[in-house]
């Protein structure tokens, strides 16, 4: 218990989104994809995802990991089924905000929805290294409440907003953690985790990736860092986190590339170099095949959701 404790304690933690959402009509989202974790409270309606698709009850929570390609349907009988860029580009269609706090849980077909980070270091992307596939979270009040107190937060404009915030998606996370250790969900996983999170050469390369994003991090240069062989140490960072370097590289430089377009008026050409694709047209292929959408669509998101 603790080396999880040691994880916890080095996990940062950072708040995104939290909002109230009133379903327009049934959708099936057959590639549903997001570097964001997700929380997915529902209220009233029906959610269920995955190949069989199972089903969440209301008052239970859906985690998806961040990075996780999955299909996910919002509704039930008569669903449009549509592509994530669909879904991305068109949520106003599909989605619309409630901002009263007074009617939170209340809504037919709605749902309560808080997208975060946690990375160790400040570097790994806790849940995405586990490499553990959505899930649901059961018969968790205190959790369900925390999301709708967070979202009321959200929505609120009382001094003080931003810390009670901070410490309720901390609290959050935490619960999370505590949910798969008390039940028992991904133990080797996690087990695994704890052990490279404390393998001092594995931190120096993680802190190198994320210092040098969009330079030269080729297996020579890492090699280097870690003081290993070239030939070793793309061996080394897979058996330690089940992720070959130069894919977890290009993971966290689209990561970095989504945070920009959403954050930041750069043009998609220096958003490109400046996470290292030197040849924009490939940084845009690559965008595209990872999360399924053009990056120039990836603006849109955050205005729709500000609905």
């Amino acid at each position: 218990m603790e080396d999880y404790n040691k994880i916890i304690e080095s996990l940062g933690v950072r708040f995104l989104k939290a909002k109230n959402i009133k379903l327009l009509q049934p959708i099936h989202i057959k590639n549903f994809y997001d570097v964001e974790n997700s929380l997915v409270l529902l209220h009233k309606g029906e959610i269920s995802f995955g190949p069989d698709k199972e089903k969440v009850s209301e008052g239970d929570l859906l985690f998806v990991p961040g990075g996780k390609l999955i299909a996910l349907t919002y509704g039930g009988a008569g669903a449009t089924v549509i592509t994530n860029e669909d879904f991305v580009s068109n949520k106003e269609k599909y989605f619309a905000v409630n901002k009263d706090i007074e009617r939170i849980g209340t809504l037919s077909d709605s749902f309560g929805m808080l997208t975060f980070e946690a990375k160790v270091f400040d570097s790994v992307n806790f849940f995405a290294s586990l490499d553990i596939p959505p899930f649901i979270i059961t018969n968790h009040p205190a959790l369900a409440k925390t999301i709708n107190e967070l979202i009321a937060e959200n929505i609120s404009e009382f001094p003080g907003k931003e810390r009670i915030i901070k410490l309720k998606t901390e609290e959050v996370v935490v619960e999370v953690i505590r949910y798969i250790l008390q039940h028992r969900l991904f133990v080797e996983k996690l087990a695994t985790n704890s052990t490279y999170f404390k393998d001092p050469r594995l931190i120096d390369i993680f802190t190198y990736i994320k210092q040098y994003l969009g330079g030269d991090l080729s297996n020579k240069v890492l090699a280097g860092v870690a003081n290993v062989s070239e030939d070793y140490v793309g061996q080394y960072f897979k058996m330690l986190t089940g992720i070959n370097p130069q894919d977890y590289i290009e993971y966290q430089r689209m990561e970095m590339a989504v945070n920009l377009l959403r954050t930041t008026k750069k043009s998609i050409r220096e958003i490109g170099q400046e996470v290292g694709y030197k040849d924009t047209a490939y940084f845009c292929r690559r965008f595209k095949m990872m999360l399924g959408i053009p990056a120039g669509k990836m603006r849109r998101r955050e205005s729709l959701m500000n609905l």
